[in-house]
């Protein structure tokens, strides 16, 4: 920081200093991070409550006073990353360097640029006596990145009289620039998919590993990861994939614009899928749930033949879907034999609530005519999910022009994460709208 500069005016400076705290979860150790915060918004003269489960694992919630011409604002974000370890980065992740147009580092995409975006808003706004519709609440949370218990669920579980009265948030990932063909769109997220993690295990003779065995566990599971990869889940056209699709298809010209559409009929979707090619990965797993093989776990011993062997599943289910109608589409799938088992299971709310949309898309129409918001269903889960548990409605708005060439999903937890000083300063001022105009939410 420059002496003698308000912070405010500098958000690439105060991104530099978040992402030069090794907060990475786990073991998380935000404390110094928040901390920080806490610092600065006490020098600032906004009050700040830390609460935690780990001393070492604080969450920070600010209130900014307003009109009180509307419900409150609440601006959520974390304060953890994910590892660095095994991957080949060109710059220290956690130098937060500047370069080539960029600040590279790790979080500097999810979420300490964006978190450097609502700070830096928040504090202008507050400095120059900007005019709130309503208060806003600040919470700077913890572990969202292992699950978010000792973050975000806590406080809503044990905290729930800090967010009273919010109905509307702004938090992760959304407003992001995205090039379709010669079409640039900027998705905010209305929805996500809920967090359902499964086991399955599939069991065998045991017996000594010099006799061979045939049809055992082992043989099983790998049939079983062979069903999986050959036979998706169902399609299911969900409210939230609805508006997202037909905005983007209203967008595309011609032929495109169409293929787009018959994504919407369950009768023709799976062949529009084939015919996206590479993107239509991306547009299967918001049109249907989804389970991806992630850990194996089975045996001791070189020697032995395993008698169990189980999978764990990375499941992510539609708005709406229950666990039960996942095991029954692997059912389908898989048969009856192989046991199935739910671990975790985080519940989100069916239908988003679109009041706040319209005022988010006109800010970025305004800083970027030729751009097109559109609703988007975000096929991983964020804090967002606690927050819903309060009847508060998160959006994914941490806007940034990208590079249509940028790499954006691969480098938020992969080596050589960064993003573009312009970006920084774009997030930061749709924010700073946001905050004057949420009261114009229908």
């Amino acid at each position: 920081m420059q002496p003698g500069s308000p912070i405010y005016e500098r958000p690439i400076e105060l991104l530099q200093k978040l992402i030069s705290f090794d907060t990475t979860n786990p073991p998380g150790n935000e404390a110094t991070c928040v901390c920080y915060i806490r610092d600065l918004l006490e020098r600032a003269g906004i009050p700040c409550t830390m609460l935690a489960l780990d001393p070492a694992r604080p969450n920070l919630v600010a209130r900014v006073r307003g009109q009180g011409n509307a419900p409150p604002l609440l601006l959520q974000g974390h304060a953890d990353v994910v590892s660095t370890a095994d991957q080949a980065w060109s710059r220290n992740p956690f130098g937060g360097e500047v370069a080539d147009g960029f600040v590279w580092g790790r979080g500097s995409l999810d979420m300490k640029g964006g978190l450097a975006m609502m700070l830096a808003a928040l504090l202008k706004a507050h400095a120059e006596g900007l005019p709130l519709p309503g208060d806003v609440v600040l919470a700077v949370v913890a572990d969202e990145e292992a699950g978010g218990d000792l973050g975000a669920k806590f406080l809503t579980e044990q905290h729930p009289e800090l967010f009273e009265g919010i109905r509307f948030a702004l938090g992760e990932f959304g407003g992001f620039s995205l090039a379709i063909s010669g079409k640039r769109y900027y998705p905010i997220m209305v929805g996500e998919k809920q967090l359902c993690w499964l086991k399955v295990t599939v069991r065998g003779p045991g017996g000594h590993g010099s006799m061979p065995l045939k049809g055992g566990a082992m043989a099983k599971l790998g049939r079983l990861l062979r069903q999986l990869d050959a036979n998706p889940l169902p399609l299911r056209i969900t409210p939230a994939a609805r508006q997202m699709i037909a905005a983007m298809a209203s967008g595309q010209p011609g032929v495109r614009g169409m293929l787009m559409r018959t994504l919407l009929n369950p009768a023709t979707a799976g062949q529009a899928l084939r015919l996206l090619g590479d993107k239509g990965a991306m547009f299967r797993a918001v049109l249907a749930n989804t389970v991806s093989p992630t850990i194996v776990r089975g045996g001791d011993k070189i020697n032995v033949h395993p008698a169990a062997v189980s999978v764990a599943l990375d499941g992510r289910l539609l708005p709406g879907c229950t666990p039960d109608e996942i095991v029954e589409e692997l059912r389908a799938i898989i048969g009856p034999e192989p046991e199935i088992e739910v671990t975790r299971y985080d519940s989100g709310p069916p239908e988003p609530d679109m009041g706040l949309f319209k005022t988010l898309g006109d800010i970025l129409r305004e800083a970027d005519p030729e751009g097109i918001p559109l609703p988007l269903l975000f096929t991983a889960v964020t804090d967002a999910r606690f927050f819903a548990q309060l009847g508060i409605q998160t959006y994914g708005f941490t806007p940034m022009v990208l590079p249509p060439d940028l790499p954006f999903t691969q480098l938020a937890h992969g080596a050589d994460e960064r993003i573009p000083v312009a970006a920084v300063d774009f997030g930061t001022q749709a924010i700073l709208k946001a905050l004057q105009r949420f009261g114009e939410a229908e």
